[in-house]
């Protein structure tokens, strides 16, 4: 015959409950984690964080005006095509500067890619330096 045990009425002292809100509010615990350790709901801890929390009060309304999203929506995409523009005016340069990298070395007779581009440096070797009399 099994024994049915009732879970016993449990109360929370309001510096435990304000340390739990802090450690979630934090980041440093989820809201399923505390109710994990500390085996209580998490709409009990909801609550507490309605009660306690300096951020999150219980009944703040959050008012969404239309006229400012569309705002808002007109400046990012004013600043997404300046930044399309400014990729496109660098892309032109590049595309310059190859193109006279090309005709210099027509000019000149040799592949100036192959002459002037070198493997970048790893840094871990070391360099001999000069003494002052050399």
């Amino acid at each position: 015959m099994s024994k049915k045990y009732l879970r016993q009425r449990r109360t929370f002292s309001p510096t435990l409950r304000k340390e739990v809100v802090r450690l979630v509010e934090s980041g440093k615990l989820s809201i399923a984690a505390a109710s994990r350790e500390y085996q209580v709901s998490m709409t009990t801890i909801y609550r507490w964080i309605h009660r306690y929390s300096t951020y999150n009060k219980k009944g703040a309304v959050l008012v969404v005006d239309k006229d400012s999203q569309t705002e808002k929506l007109k400046q990012m995409q004013q600043k997404i095509a300046e930044l399309e523009q400014a990729v496109g005016h660098k892309q032109m340069q590049i595309d310059y500067y190859k193109k006279f990298i090309d005709l210099a070395s027509d000019e000149v007779g040799e592949d100036l890619k192959k002459k002037y581009d070198s493997a970048a440096s790893s840094g871990s070797s070391t360099t001999k330096k000069k003494s002052p009399g050399q």
